[in-house]
């Protein structure tokens, strides 16, 4: 599998861009047709959920994304 880049768009959805697997909660994954980019809703909506299908631009949508560091993952207690 080839690098994958997700790009948060500002007021907009996060775009996907390389090869990857979306599924659904039960595993399945969804028919892509081939596209190796696509852009899932960050508003909630869509009507084609989980992608997006420009609604955010109706609902005045509003997030701007700037990227930051996290801070380090909590420790592993099962390890």
């Amino acid at each position: 599998m080839s690098d994958v880049t997700i790009i948060c768009r500002d007021n907009g959805p996060l775009r996907i861009a390389g090869r990857f697997v979306i599924q659904d909660a039960r595993g399945n994954a969804f028919d892509l047709s081939g596209r190796e980019m696509i852009s899932l809703c960050r508003c909630g909506a869509s009507a084609n959920k989980p992608f997006c299908d420009g609604a955010h631009r109706q609902t005045g949508f509003q997030s701007a994304v700037q990227a930051t560091r996290l801070p380090p993952p909590a420790p592993n207690p099962s390890t």
